[in-house]
């Protein structure tokens, strides 16, 4: 798995029509030539061998940078993923079951209280019918959430708390998540399904398994036997700080109309440019395209990697089917999230939400094809039954602005002619 983006494979050798290709960059800069995308970056590949990369724009709008391929993006959630691994090869070692009540290892969570009624200021809770396990924090079906939702009570009092787009200044992972059991769920452990601060949870809970810092655990664990020199917690001293794309959040129009351009979010820019005191397993890593290919295509080879293996195969099944009771979809069972991406058609499992409704998704996918995205509208998935590969790299917040990844399986699918 090589770490450039080198195109050495004809697209035709692996069904790609290389002339079909070229649409995904020619739909992807309109949003460029449009004002509505600072830059990006895409990666295509099948059997592993990397057929496409496109990239268009600027990194740094105000002084002129182009998008290189070696530009660093703040992946956010496609944290998630990595942290999901990093659980799940512990769990291969016999550290825990997916069924174990995570107060075995983090006490805080054993008498958190459960949302019923009333308001942020004068809730009125229950106890916990049944505990937070493991296999909840992968699932995300712990209740809990995140203060940006903007959706619940217990979102404003995250918000209260200085969880909204960050957490409160000096508190470390163990810190944190002492806050967040302070704090009701927003339902019974396993009930309903919710985006939330699970997998910053279950980074803790990797920490404490492992005896590491998580950054520590990633580099050692992951990073150093997949090559990924580039990613990190942060911008570490010796990186060249220009290599970073500045984050950009998206200018909204007239109410219910489409966003009509971007500007520069200069208090989170900042954030990433130093390794931060929390260590955020649901969205603090930065990445190069060359870097997270390399997870990706370790994703998709069921665990292996050139000189090794991170997970067995039959791991990473488990991990990318539905796990969602009676295989019902996030439209069906969770509660309505922030992406673009729709919800019906869509299941969720150990880290991954994949597609388990084609003609319901309502984009050309195949069964389950499974992925995941970043808040600054970054993205990858993982075709099986193509045995295919894409990831996508910009910095626009939030990630609904613009339908980036339901046009990404529909170009790439359109471009395969086998």
């Amino acid at each position: 798995m090589a770490s450039d983006l080198t195109v050495s494979t004809d697209p035709a050798e692996v069904g790609f029509d290389p002339a079909r290709l070229g649409r995904i960059d020619r739909r992807l800069a309109r949003w460029v030539d449009d004002g509505q995308l600072p830059g990006f970056l895409v990666t295509v590949a099948r059997h592993g061998k990397l057929v496409h990369v496109g990239r268009q724009g600027l990194r740094d709008v105000e002084n002129a940078l182009p998008v290189e391929e070696d530009t660093r993006w703040r992946i956010f959630s496609m944290t998630k993923p990595v942290t999901s691994v990093a659980a799940m090869m512990l769990y291969e070692e016999g550290a825990f079951e997916l069924n174990d009540p995570i107060a075995k290892w983090l006490p805080e969570f054993a008498e958190t209280r459960v949302y019923v009624a009333g308001s942020a200021m004068k809730p009125v809770t229950a106890p916990q019918v049944e505990p937070i396990r493991v296999r909840h924090l992968l699932t995300h079906m712990s209740g809990l959430t995140y203060g940006f939702h903007h959706a619940h009570p217990v979102d404003a009092m995250y918000r209260a708390m200085g969880h909204e787009w960050g957490t409160p200044p000096g508190a470390d992972s163990a810190e944190v998540c002492r806050q967040w059991a302070s704090v009701p769920l927003v339902f019974q452990p396993g009930t309903e399904w919710n985006y939330g601060v699970s997998t910053d949870v279950l980074g803790r809970l990797v920490e404490v398994l492992s005896g590491q810092p998580l950054d520590e655990f990633f580099a050692s664990r992951i990073f150093a036997p997949l090559g990924m020199r580039e990613t990190s917690f942060g911008l570490r001293p010796e990186d060249d700080g220009e290599s970073l794309a500045r984050l950009y959040g998206a200018v909204p129009g007239e109410p219910g109309g489409a966003a009509t351009g971007f500007a520069l979010l200069e208090a989170f820019d900042a954030a990433a440019r130093a390794k931060p005191t929390f260590l955020s397993g649901g969205g603090g890593l930065v990445s190069t395209a060359g870097d997270y290919l390399r997870f990706v295509e370790l994703l998709r080879r069921g665990g292996s990697y050139d000189g090794g293996r991170l997970l067995g195969p039959r791991t990473i099944a488990h991990m990318v089917g539905n796990h969602i009771p009676g295989n019902q979809d996030l439209e069906t069972f969770g509660r309505p999230l922030f992406a673009e991406t729709p919800l019906r058609g869509v299941g969720f499992g150990l880290g991954f939400s994949m597609i388990i409704d084609p003609a319901r998704y309502g984009v050309v996918a195949s069964l389950g094809d499974y992925s995941w995205g970043g808040a600054a509208s970054t993205a990858f998935y993982v075709d099986p039954v193509e045995d295919v590969t894409v990831t996508f790299y910009t910095q626009l917040l939030p990630s609904s602005t613009l339908p980036i990844r339901n046009h990404l399986r529909q170009l790439v699918n359109q471009a395969l002619v086998d």
